[in-house]
């Protein structure tokens, strides 16, 4: 019998977001509309720039996997995650927040080191722009996975971010192979246009043999298929994903469920901030079917 519903695996990082103006991305030539890998200094300059020119909004636990455990978390769902944190105030906040919100976690061991954060910008049209330093999240390996609490569980998860640490790759790799000789589901999610860009073959080293479940936008599922299609794209997930999710932003989502596709029409609202939509829209997904 299982005990969890979704044992997942992600860069453990805090936000800071802030509301940005158009003009600051070309005035501090900042790719809009993806997460940038960047160095601690070159964030820390960053920060103190975006400190004194608009304030901090707000500052909450983040990382895609962290997004969408807390999503299903708080529908009810049993969580599980594996990420790591150094032992610093960055890292004690991280873990507060995993705590507070019911998601269980098996860090013990909290070595010397800076925690990642996560710099988030929102400009008017409710877009996110993340400038990312991973700090110890780099170093997450097979040491921090909990074997047991993945054969317990319905779902394995984990985020694409994840394949630009090899140590990380190799984790993951390994989970999702134990998942397959257990029984146990697995699903992914592409994360960000600019993984497809950058580490598309590391993760389709992952994808290998396939998923259950993969999550992806439309200009990621584009990017992946390398082509200007969706039904080109969709053909080729096919054979990758046993089921899929193509969120379409305003235009809803398209699912595939194995045999059928679905189209579902978006609830109009008045976008705010897109950070982690894409992340809780898996959490609430992942909560419905399990």
């Amino acid at each position: 019998m299982t005990q969890i519903d979704v044992y997942g695996v992600g860069n453990a990082l805090v936000d800071k977001e802030f509301e940005v103006d158009e003009a600051f991305f070309t005035d501090y030539g900042i790719e809009k509309g993806v997460m940038t890998l960047v160095t601690h200094d070159r964030q820390d300059q960053l920060l103190k720039v975006l400190t004194d020119i608009y304030g901090i909004k707000k500052k909450s636990a983040g990382g895609s996997t962290g997004n969408t455990l807390y999503a299903l978390s708080q529908f009810g769902g049993r969580t599980y995650f594996t990420c790591k944190v150094a032992n610093d105030e960055t890292g004690d906040f991280y873990l507060e927040q995993l705590d507070s919100h019911n998601i269980n976690t098996n860090i013990t061991c909290r070595e010397e080191g800076i925690s990642g954060r996560c710099l988030v910008m929102i400009s008017p049209d409710a877009e996110r722009t993340m400038y990312t330093y991973l700090g110890i999240s780099e170093k997450l390996s097979c040491e921090e996975l909990n074997f047991e609490a993945a054969r317990q569980s319905k779902y394995i998860y984990f985020e694409s971010y994840l394949v630009t640490s090899p140590t990380a790759k190799s984790a993951i790799t390994e989970l999702k192979k134990f998942a397959e000789e257990n029984n146990v589901k697995t699903a992914m999610t592409f994360s960000d246009p600019a993984m497809l860009k950058h580490f598309k073959k590391d993760i389709n080293d992952i994808l290998s043999n396939g998923v259950d479940l993969l999550f992806c936008n439309e200009m990621e599922l584009l990017l992946w298929a390398d082509t200007d299609s969706i039904e080109v794209g969709c053909n080729l997930m096919e054979e990758k994903a046993r089921q899929f999710v193509i969120t379409q932003g305003a235009d809803g989502a398209l699912l595939f469920d194995g045999k059928d596709y679905i189209s579902v029409e978006s609830h109009k609202v008045n976008a705010i901030d897109t950070n982690g939509a894409g992340d809780m829209f898996a959490g609430a997904f992942l909560y419905g079917i399990t």
